[in-house]
């Protein structure tokens, strides 16, 4: 009997869409918001260095600056960095554009490295062929939370002088050889989107373990004024100094105190994470139409997405109609992500598409499932049916 398909009149495996991912917010983080709003700040208060400290105490940094979106902490890394006009950073070809973003608004130029295929990972061999006199920063993401090959990258850092700016939004909780995410460098920025790991509504934070750096990061969220309110108080004076140019990315303490209520489920969303891909990868291991994302050796993915590429060679209709067909079944697929020099701000920039094999050749096959730790068994099971009927209807 033929499949009817939703997208063709046929009913639909699920009722209601099944987004690719969301935030979950419990009594708990009720609570500790009305705290905030109750009390006496509500922005550059104690909640700030109380998230703070929990970060510091969940990933093993000994420092961390909270700011208001994960793209201000790239920015700010950027900056600290002494990324400036005539500079090149290293990027990877596909990322959410802030990675490449950060660079051009320091005036300096990001020179897009392909990936590995096996991770969609920046590639380092691409990286080292990249690296000229005019490169001051490497940007490196953890695509969907599976670890770089951090210790090539390292090695690379480490011969020519070059500071990594670690993009960690995707994998706060994944470990690399028995090292947490936090812990690799001086420069690492976490975002906290409501379909990131854990949530402050918008917000982001570097982790450093330098603490020069760390004042210099401080210091930078707010205007660069080289003493905050508090440290005033302390010294009973009224004069601060403007010693660089900074920015307003503060972030306020009703965002913190969200985040660290959030921060104290984070254990146990990561092993709803884990037990979730572990089901779809079983779920594919026979599905022709599919490859599913797979971990390396010495590597602990944080699953922040699941990643599939689609087997088109096997199918009668290309990955835009499957796409629909998913979407049609109330399964909210998505496609992580568009390479970066393919969009039109950056082709104005001069890039050309046909310059990163593995990027772009797997970018035409990706497809991101959904993914989000209080997804029921009953959506996984939907998901996994609806490609299945995909499948039956579509495959050659």
């Amino acid at each position: 009997m033929p499949v009817s398909l939703a997208i063709n009149g046929g009913t639909p495996v699920r009722e209601t869409m099944l987004r690719y991912g969301a935030q979950s917010i419990d009594a708990d983080d009720w609570k500790a918001v009305e705290n905030v709003l109750r009390s006496d700040w509500l922005t550059t208060g104690p909640a700030v260095a109380e998230f703070e400290q929990a970060l510091c105490d969940f990933t093993g940094a000994k420092y961390a600056v909270a700011v208001n979106t994960g793209t201000a902490a790239l920015h700010a890394s950027c900056s600290i960095t002494q990324v400036s006009e005539g500079d090149e950073v290293i990027v990877p070809a596909i990322s959410f554009v802030a990675s490449a973003n950060c660079a051009v608004y320091q005036g300096a130029k990001p020179v897009f490295a392909d990936l590995e295929r096996d991770t969609l990972n920046i590639d380092s061999v691409d990286v080292a062929r990249k690296i000229t006199n005019k490169t001051k920063a490497i940007v490196v993401v953890d695509f969907a939370g599976h670890p770089c090959d951090h210790d090539a990258l390292n090695d690379l850092s480490k011969h020519y002088g070059i500071p990594i700016i670690h993009d960690a939004a995707h994998s706060l909780g994944a470990m690399y050889k028995g090292k947490s995410i936090g812990k690799l460098y001086n420069y690492t920025n976490l975002s906290f989107h409501p379909v990131k790991h854990i949530t402050t509504g918008e917000g982001g934070a570097i982790l450093t373990n330098d603490e020069e750096l760390a004042k210099k990061l401080r210091s930078f969220r707010h205007h660069g004024i080289d003493l905050d309110l508090h440290s005033r108080e302390i010294r009973n004076s009224w004069e601060y100094d403007v010693t660089s140019l900074g920015f307003n990315y503060r972030i306020p303490d009703i965002n913190c105190a969200l985040g660290t209520s959030q921060l104290k489920k984070q254990f146990g969303w990561l092993a709803a994470r884990r037990s979730i891909a572990a089901s779809y990868n079983a779920a594919f291991s026979e599905l022709p139409m599919v490859e599913a994302p797979q971990e390396r050796e010495g590597c602990q993915s944080a699953w922040h997405l699941y990643v599939v590429r689609l087997n088109l060679r096997a199918m009668s209709v290309s990955k835009e109609e499957i796409f629909s067909a998913l979407r049609a079944e109330n399964i909210g697929v998505n496609v992580h992500y568009i390479p970066i020099p393919w969009l039109s701000y950056y082709k104005k920039l001069g890039y050309e598409r046909g310059q990163w094999s593995v990027a772009e050749s797997e970018y035409e096959r990706v497809l991101s499932l959904p993914m989000y730790p209080t997804m029921t068994a009953q959506d996984v099971s939907d998901t996994v049916e609806a490609l299945y009927k995909v499948w039956a209807a579509y495959r050659l």
